[in-house]
């Protein structure tokens, strides 16, 4: 009411309306696709509800699956084991974390994150091509930690005000309570940050490979003895081939392709070494020849490999409906992700409207009490104006 003429009320009031109007309109907008978010997640879960039915029908028919899927569990905790064995290590005490204390690791803020360790998202279909990957990224790539967020990446390790590590904090503080410490430093790679493959994947290829050019001679042919691209050669088990980042970007092409880019596989060093001029990220070959770049090499004998890739003998071969299947629900999932996000920003938004709703009718009520009281001051003062010059007259 201050600064506001009489005339001016009529205006002002008019002005509150409006903006009280318009404030409406938004909460409806926002309510509309708050219903609208709801339906859509739904729909999904519906819809992830019969895909997975019938996923449980296939399996149930499956007699061979349970053997195979006890020889794959073997070959991983022959994996996380070997790990574990590695004294002073990050991986080992997030191995033992998750392989002996899986609940209440899951809930521990330095674990949650924790997609896991190199050496456990992939596999291969041979001992040997294992052992060699292993050989040419390292031990410490191979014991690197794998995160999902840049912010599981720093429940890891913690400081204090002075910049130096918290010890009783993190995975430093972790470790002694199950009776293992954190020497030196640990890799660690952050999911969401690392670029990813900018190409296609194969067509209809259940694995998501990625469609690399094959290295090409004058005549078209691929050069003799190559195997193929490293990244394409690893295999991931139904879990990790449906982990994805923030953006739908999976382990093979994010992760995987960092680490070993276009690495060529070879049957033997003659054929990698022939093939030379097509080589431009790397080549490693079957009897044991590891090129990190072309004119960089590693010669000498192999190393003795404790920490490699679980070997798959038997890679699961689904028919393809059921491969369709299974990324219908990766993708559905996906998805779901993305909706859940986007209806807690419209409710935030929601609130955040109605509190602006609620403080403007607050406003427009304490206008109107002032306003109406204005009204009967002047009203008052008038009458008795007209009583005084009436008095005054006679």
């Amino acid at each position: 009411m201050e600064g506001l003429n009489f005339e001016d009320l009529p205006k002002h009031l008019e002005t509150l309306e409006e903006e009280l109007k318009k404030l409406g309109l938004k909460i409806k907008h926002h309510e509309d696709n708050l219903r609208y978010l709801k339906s859509e997640i739904d729909a999904i879960d519906e819809s992830l509800l019969d895909m997975r039915v019938n996923l449980g029908k296939y399996h149930s028919r499956s007699s061979h699956e349970s053997t195979s899927n006890s020889l794959q569990q073997q070959e991983e905790e022959k994996t996380l084991k070997n790990i574990i064995k590695q004294e002073g290590s990050a991986a080992g005490i997030i191995c033992q974390m998750k392989f002996k204390y899986r609940e209440s690791a899951s809930r521990l803020p330095c674990i949650k994150d924790v997609i896991g360790v190199v050496a456990n998202l992939a596999k291969t279909n041979d001992d040997n091509l294992s052992r060699l990957l292993a050989e040419y990224l390292g031990e410490e790539t191979m014991l690197g930690i794998v995160c999902k967020t840049q912010k599981g990446v720093k429940e890891l390790e913690l400081y204090d005000i002075n910049g130096n590590i918290d010890y009783s904090a993190g995975l430093h503080g972790l470790g002694p309570s199950i009776g293992k410490s954190l020497n030196g430093r640990f890799l660690v790679f952050c999911l969401e940050n690392l670029r990813p493959f900018p190409g296609e994947f194969i067509p209809n290829d259940p694995q998501r490979r990625l469609a690399l050019h094959k290295p090409r001679l004058a005549n078209g042919e691929v050069p003799p003895g190559f195997i193929g691209f490293a990244v394409n050669l690893i295999y991931f088990d139904r879990m990790h081939l449906m982990c994805l980042t923030h953006k739908g970007h999976g382990l093979r092409e994010t992760l995987f392709y960092n680490l070993f880019s276009k690495l060529q596989v070879y049957k033997t060093r003659n054929d990698m070494f022939n093939a030379s001029p097509f080589i431009s990220d790397g080549a490693i070959s079957l009897d044991g020849g590891i090129v990190k770049k072309w004119g960089v090499l590693y010669l000498g004998n192999r190393a003795n490999v404790e920490v490699k890739f679980p070997v798959s003998e038997i890679i699961s071969k689904l028919p393809l409906d059921i491969c369709e299947i299974e990324e219908r629900i990766k993708l559905a999932n996906w998805r779901k992700e993305r909706l859940i996000e986007d209806l807690k920003r419209e409710e935030i938004l929601l609130d955040h409207v109605k509190k602006l709703f609620s403080d403007k009718k607050h406003e427009m009520k304490d206008f109107l009490a002032k306003s109406a009281l204005a009204q009967s001051q002047i009203l008052s003062s008038s009458i008795n104006s007209g009583k005084l010059k009436n008095s005054m007259l006679n």
